[in-house]
């Protein structure tokens, strides 16, 4: 008798957990749309789909992208590449290296992938959202890579694309700063045995700008610019994992 009155008891607290736990994603979705629409860090951006996202399989080598508009943009342009692969993009076009350190945990911790691939920096140079040094790019940059390390993350760097002048903001000169950036970059990555993702040197044409058959606006890669990108990403993914 206290069998069959214990069963039906259990199926009706897995019922109502399970509604409960439903609940609860509803109104943290809420909270973040709600009251969190200002946050700098665009923190609701990829929160739906963060817990949408199931937790990694047992084999799985789960790789996320973290970065801004070019990443962001390979899922539209080149979406052929993320399919049936455990790669998560979460790129968010304009944003600077302190809103990538702030998204970290979120967006790649909690995540649990076997790697990041972290594409900083230009739109610091740019002054997208105040101007940053490259010490200070260099300083988040270090932060996300030791957040990594500390989570069991492998770290693949990436040396920016080259871009001689940005359209919206022309007379900034931000191809040396871009290599002067590259180079600390290159040496933070050899002294902690990190993988080095050269996103420069293929697209770089004779004035340290984005090669005119590799790009839509002398930022952003075109589909031919993103199949190149993605040869290279996939060698770089393939070291960080052996």
């Amino acid at each position: 008798m206290k069998l069959r009155l214990i069963l039906p008891l259990l199926f009706l607290y897995s019922i109502s957990y399970a509604q409960q736990n439903d609940t609860l994603k509803q109104r943290a979705v809420s909270v973040i749309k709600e009251d969190y629409k200002d946050d700098w860090a665009d923190l609701h951006h990829y929160f739906a789909k963060n817990m949408a996202l199931p937790a990694p399989a047992k084999h799985e080598k789960r790789v996320i992208f973290l970065g801004s508009s070019i990443f962001e943009r390979w899922t539209d342009l080149m979406p052929a590449f993320f399919n049936n692969k455990s790669y998560v993009n979460r790129g968010i076009s304009g944003q600077i290296s302190p809103q990538l350190l702030i998204r970290f945990r979120q967006d790649v911790i909690d995540l649990k992938p076997k790697a990041v691939i972290i594409l900083a920096g230009s739109n610091d140079i740019a002054g997208s959202t105040g101007h940053i040094t490259a010490a200070v790019i260099m300083d988040n940059i270090k932060s996300m890579a030791e957040l990594a390390k500390r989570n069991h993350i492998k770290v693949i760097l990436c040396k920016y694309l080259p871009v001689f002048d940005y359209p919206w903001r022309k007379g900034i000169a931000p191809a040396e700063k871009i290599i002067n950036l590259n180079k600390q970059i290159e040496l933070y990555a050899g002294k902690n045995h990190l993988v080095l993702l050269d996103y420069f040197t293929p697209f770089a044409d004779e004035r340290n700008g984005q090669k005119a058959a590799l790009t839509l606006d002398g930022v952003h890669p075109n589909a031919a610019g993103y199949h190149i990108m993605a040869e290279i990403t996939e060698a770089a993914i393939k070291k960080a994992l052996h």
